[in-house]
């Protein structure tokens, strides 16, 4: 992979909108018990601050989980996609408790819930030439995480995607099982998506946090922050990273 590019087709349909890329290299993404330890209060702490975005009793009211229920109006989707975000939200609201899954995953679950924002990483050894996000004619191969079978990408649909398929379906929803990060992954790219100023300005605190998490937990140092917008849609790979 070497660069993340967002198309015009995206920028039509939310002319306002941003888009954070992070860059990190050289992670190790393997369970400790140190790290399994911090990773579970961690995860706990993150959910009683998720109660800040749960203020009004009917969930899909809560402006988080409102905004991103507009969005994806906007395009063709899977039935019952949502955006991650709101899966997360959907989860402390009914009570429920987060185990760990793998370093990494658990620091952007806690940063999103943390921050109200969607939060998606990916394996950048796995993604095959330039990682897009726009609107897609339909068919790109698409294996989710945890299925057998092939899904492919909806006619009109926002998704990630590069030379081989689909890399995240309905724009933050759900990953694809070749690109997903394993205890393996090295070298990630990290995105949060916002379509309005209020989440950008959450987005941005909860990527630097990011950085400051993965250089934290890991002794890596990320790239700075790439904020793209409709006038700045790339975010190349610095060539000492690729």
């Amino acid at each position: 992979m070497d660069k993340v590019i967002v198309d015009q087709s995206f920028w039509e349909l939310f002319p306002d909108a941003q888009v954070n890329i992070l860059y990190a290299n050289g992670i190790d993404n393997h369970d400790t018990d140190k790290n399994l330890a911090e990773r579970r209060e961690m995860l706990a702490n993150a959910t009683k601050e998720a109660g800040k975005f749960l203020t009004n009793e009917t969930f899909r009211l809560n402006s988080v989980v409102d905004q991103w229920r507009k969005a994806y109006q906007q395009f063709k989707k899977k039935k019952g996609s949502r955006a991650s975000i709101e899966a997360l939200l959907k989860r402390v609201n009914q009570g429920r408790t987060f185990d760990p899954i793998d370093p990494m995953v658990d620091i952007y679950n806690s940063i999103s819930m943390t921050y109200g924002v969607p939060v998606g990483m990916e394996d950048r050894d796995k993604i095959k030439g330039a990682m897009h996000l726009g609107q897609v004619d339909g068919g790109q191969a698409f294996r989710p995480v945890g299925a057998d079978e092939d899904e492919p990408t909806l006619p009109g649909e926002v998704c990630y995607y590069d030379d081989e398929g689909a890399v995240c379906r309905c724009l933050n929803w759900r990953d694809a099982q070749r690109t997903m990060l394993t205890a393996d992954s090295q070298n990630v790219v990290a995105v949060i998506e916002s379509v309005n100023a209020a989440q950008a300005a959450r987005a941005d605190e909860a990527m630097e946090e990011l950085r400051k998490l993965i250089n934290q937990h890991f002794g890596v140092k990320p790239t700075l922050v790439y904020h793209l917008t409709k006038d700045n849609p790339v975010a190349e790979v610095p060539v000492d990273m690729q």
